[in-house]
């Protein structure tokens, strides 16, 4: 340990300077701490007889190494092989061509993102989804925002602030990453008024809990669990009635939202926005880059008059979607319309609608390119997949599945090696075999699995 050479020592020697001529000092500097932190690890673990020639090209090489893989981006294209269409942690909704076309053209251009072309005066930013969001909704007016819990807070910060919001204690959700609707209803300055029971709520539990402090009757999808056997819950049409008699809004967080029936494909839980909104509820906030298959942002659509209140209040432009996503949720939203099939044209749509004919065909291409690739031990086995995203967690879509065993790789170990190819393949470990449920798959996806294969069983 006591011949392991300074760091300034290192960084001006000869075999240093092409690499403090391609890089900065402070990079060089930091592979370098790296690496000698890896001989002292060797060292103290008894795993070095010598130390290595600090001048080598072979030392040389595994700094640059090191360089470069600080300089790629954390951020990368992966490969969703875990049966869950919507995956959170994988980025949610794929979006479609149109709409990354779209992004494109925001982002390299200038754009009339707050300019009316019409007048060449400041023009409104939301104009460009409204009438769209409303088209496809039957709402009066709509506002969008960066998400779905921004879309509930602006909507109860500027409706009940200071006033009570009436919830049912059956949906007092919580979504991913422990945020809970009771924090959010604390935060936009309303009291919260719980009624009924976890499992049975009616509407008489509301009305009783009605008085001239209450702004806000406030209903949640459950749309990340079910409470099921002894249950009842109010209509929705019974709840808007209440709020007609006794002059409060009817609010209904989605969650998911979805704009086109799903009851076709078996998935029968998610109720469609523009039904919700027939039914009489005032105001709807719902996700952007879940079932309805575009980018990240919240959506509220309702009643004109608390529209317009919500863009005049001094939240909305702090929460206010940006160009990018604005541009992507305007070309998906032109997807639902004729002549289009959302079904064939939204991607999230396509993996839930696609016949299971179509998954279990591309399972053999897949098993079958890999056995070429020489991997030895492959298998397409039925399988079940799931929307995700907080959407009907108790309903599953029939699906296939490619399942490996690389004999030289544990399971765990092949799943982790995966993770750090090129692109990285996500999937899922049953039964001591590697899983890869291809419903989530695209064709375009089967080389990049063939590759990373290449990369971490066959070296």
């Amino acid at each position: 340990m006591r011949h392991l050479p300074q760091l300034d020592a290192l960084l001006s020697t000869a075999a240093m300077a092409s690499l403090l001529e391609r890089y900065s000092r402070e990079e060089v500097a930091d592979a370098l701490r790296a690496a000698l932190q890896e001989v002292r690890k060797g060292v103290q673990a008894g795993h070095m007889d010598s130390l290595p020639d600090f001048e080598s090209a072979g030392f040389v090489s595994g700094v640059m190494a090191g360089i470069e893989a600080r300089r790629r981006p954390n951020l990368v294209a992966a490969i969703n092989a875990t049966g869950i269409i919507i995956h959170t942690n994988l980025g949610r909704a794929r979006l479609a061509p149109e709409a990354m076309a779209a992004v494109q053209a925001a982002g390299a251009h200038a754009s009339n993102l707050e300019l009316d072309l019409a007048t060449g005066r400041r023009g409104s930013r939301y104009a460009h989804v409204e009438a769209l969001i409303c088209e496809l909704t039957g709402a009066e007016a709509a506002l969008v925002v960066n998400n779905c819990a921004a879309a509930v807070l602006l909507s109860l910060m500027a409706t009940a602030q200071g006033r009570k919001v009436i919830a049912s204690r059956g949906e007092l959700i919580e979504i991913g990453g422990s945020f809970r609707l009771p924090d959010v209803i604390q935060q936009s300055g309303a009291t919260l008024k719980e009624v009924g029971a976890t499992n049975k709520t009616r509407a008489s539990d509301y009305a009783q809990a009605i008085d001239a402090e209450t702004a806000v009757l406030l209903k949640s999808h459950t749309s990340n669990y079910q409470i099921v056997g002894f249950t009842h819950a109010p209509q929705r049409e019974e709840l808007a009635s209440l709020a007609r008699e006794t002059g409060t809004i009817l609010m209904e967080d989605l969650g998911s939202g979805v704009l086109v029936d799903l009851s076709p494909y078996g998935l029968n839980d998610e109720p469609v926005v523009s039904d919700v909104l027939k039914s009489g509820v005032d105001v709807v906030m719902f996700s952007g880059d879940k079932l309805l298959g575009g980018p990240q942002c919240g959506i509220i659509a309702g009643r004109a008059d608390i529209i317009v209140s919500l863009k005049k209040h001094p939240l909305c432009r702090a929460v206010r979607i940006d160009k990018l996503s604005l541009a992507a949720l305007e070309a998906t939203l032109r997807l639902y319309r004729a002549p289009h099939d959302p079904f064939q044209k939204v991607p999230v749509l396509r993996a839930i609608s696609q016949p299971v004919e179509e998954i279990e065909a591309r399972a053999r291409r897949l098993a079958g390119e890999l056995t070429v690739a020489g991997i030895v031990d492959v298998m397409c086995i039925p399988s079940r997949a799931y929307v995700g995203g907080g959407s009907l967690p108790q309903q599953n879509l029939e699906s296939c599945a490619v399942t490996v065993i690389v004999p030289h790789l544990s399971p765990d170990a092949l799943a982790a090696a995966l993770r750090a190819a090129r692109p990285p393949v996500i999937g899922m470990i049953r039964e001591d075999r590697f899983v890869m449920d291809v419903r989530t798959l695209i064709d375009g996806d089967l080389p990049g699995i063939v590759e990373a294969f290449r990369q971490v069983a066959l070296r």
